[in-house]
């Protein structure tokens, strides 16, 4: 007795494999592209704030350690300094904003002198960096 020929499977293209590779470089690249974004300000401890969002346009940073060094933009500058290149921003870009990235443990007067330059310089877009409050 013969056994029938059993009919040859046609190929196919699987395609859940090509979607798992492409759904892992969109990934991928998503987590690259966030790892490269500039981050302008020195590394402080800000104080939490319920009222604090993350969504700020950040031009100008100017960072204040609490050891009372002011940075522009990561690089250490005076008070009277300051001004100067506060008015040069000013010049090139009409309305800019600042970011003022305190530590909490600075005293108070330290901050509000270098409001007392940005305001000086002509600059109105000011905020002051904070944190949101963890969740207990």
């Amino acid at each position: 007795m013969r056994l029938p020929a059993a009919a040859k499977k046609k190929a196919r293209i699987e395609i859940i494999p090509m979607i798992d590779t492409m759904f892992f470089l969109l990934v991928f690249f998503m987590i690259a592209t966030l790892s490269m974004t500039l981050q302008r300000g020195m590394p402080v401890d800000l104080p939490e704030a319920e009222s604090s969002t993350d969504k700020v346009q950040e031009e100008v940073s100017l960072s204040i350690t609490k050891e009372g060094t002011v940075f522009f933009n990561k690089e250490p500058i005076t008070l009277d300094g300051l001004e100067g290149r506060l008015l040069d921003i000013q010049q090139r870009d009409p309305n800019p904003s600042v970011i003022i990235n305190a530590d909490e443990s600075i005293h108070h007067g330290l901050v509000i002198q270098v409001m007392d330059k940005v305001r000086l310089s002509g600059i109105t877009s000011m905020s002051i960096a904070t944190k949101p409050i963890a969740n207990q």
